[in-house]
């Protein structure tokens, strides 16, 4: 039996910590999802697929249960490096197909950019998809003009987290995350 979710909701979070992987868990607590059993997919937005509020889909969520969802994160323990982590959404007009979801993270990239370039991404991956005719070297900004104005592409959007490296040099990650739910 396939498992198709029918809900999608976004998260993000921050942790600070002077090892790594509690670091990571943290910011995973920050995201309200550290009690589940997270298992990364791909970046399938599935067809009529609902993206419901943050609250909404925390609730759904129980202790241990295994949870679908596409990642960025990223992390540092360079004092003041500024690292970032986006996930990018784009929904076709018609609802009973596939939409995209694209992950980046980065370091030295401002929060804008790094939200952008994931926008981008989940935008152009879906265009090329429907066939959208568009001019790869021009702003994300025109491109976007003329996905939406092709009519086959409804909605994008994107979460991103981004944080400065601790000044003492403790491990700061951010993530940004699409949990994906039945």
């Amino acid at each position: 039996m396939a498992f198709v979710p029918t809900k999608m909701f976004f998260t993000k979070g921050v942790g600070v910590h002077k090892d790594r992987l509690a670091s990571f868990e943290l910011a995973l607590r920050a995201a309200g999802i550290e009690k589940c059993n997270l298992v990364m997919v791909s970046s399938i937005f599935p067809p009529n697929c609902k993206t419901i509020p943050r609250e909404e889909g925390l609730k759904q969520l129980e202790a241990g249960q295994i949870t679908f969802c596409v990642m960025a994160r990223g992390d540092t323990s360079e004092p003041n490096r500024l690292v970032s982590a986006a996930i990018g959404l784009a929904v076709p007009k018609d609802t009973s197909n596939y939409g995209y979801l694209s992950e980046h993270h980065a370091h030295g990239e401002t929060a804008k950019k790094t939200g952008d370039y994931a926008e981008d991404l989940a935008a152009t991956m879906l265009a090329t998809t429907l066939g959208v005719e568009f001019d790869a070297d021009k702003a994300w900004e025109e491109r976007e003009e003329t996905y939406k104005a092709s009519g086959m592409i409804i909605k994008t959007t994107q979460i991103v987290q981004s944080a400065e490296g601790n000044k003492d040099g403790l491990w700061t990650t951010v993530l940004a995350t699409a949990v994906l739910l039945p």
